[in-house]
């Protein structure tokens, strides 16, 4: 997605009122310093994670119910919205996460799952 597609997506989450207009600038804000720190980034020979994705399957059957990518500069912000918008998920601690990223963790850095509503939950660092 590019940036100008991401920056759309955001406003358009304003208009449907599906987020507030601060979480919106955060969001917005989030995009310029990721894209900031890419172009002031010296390249070495492993890049840095570019993204963070979440996968949930159906465990009866293996079809993805939800797989999405967020860019890493919007993890945090990700996070706080994630938490605000599915308040039921217990169990998952949102700083132990944070703490594995920042710890420079790469490839899948969490797999859970669910008996109780069939599903398996994982988290990659891409």
């Amino acid at each position: 997605m590019s940036l100008k597609e991401e920056r759309m997506q955001i406003l358009k989450m304003i208009e449907e009122g599906k987020i507030s207009a601060t979480e919106g600038a955060e969001l917005l804000r989030a995009i310029d310093q990721d894209t900031n720190a890419k172009e002031s980034a010296p390249l070495k020979g492993a890049s840095a994670p570019r993204w963070f994705r979440v996968r949930i399957t159906d465990t009866v059957t293996g079809k993805n119910k939800v797989n999405v990518n967020i860019p890493m500069g919007l993890v945090n912000v990700g996070m706080k919205m994630g938490a605000r918008f599915a308040p039921e998920i217990e169990g998952m601690d949102f700083d132990e996460i944070s703490e594995i990223i920042r710890g420079g963790a790469q490839g899948k850095v969490m797999d859970i799952i669910d008996d109780e509503e069939g599903e398996r939950v994982e988290i990659f660092v891409e």
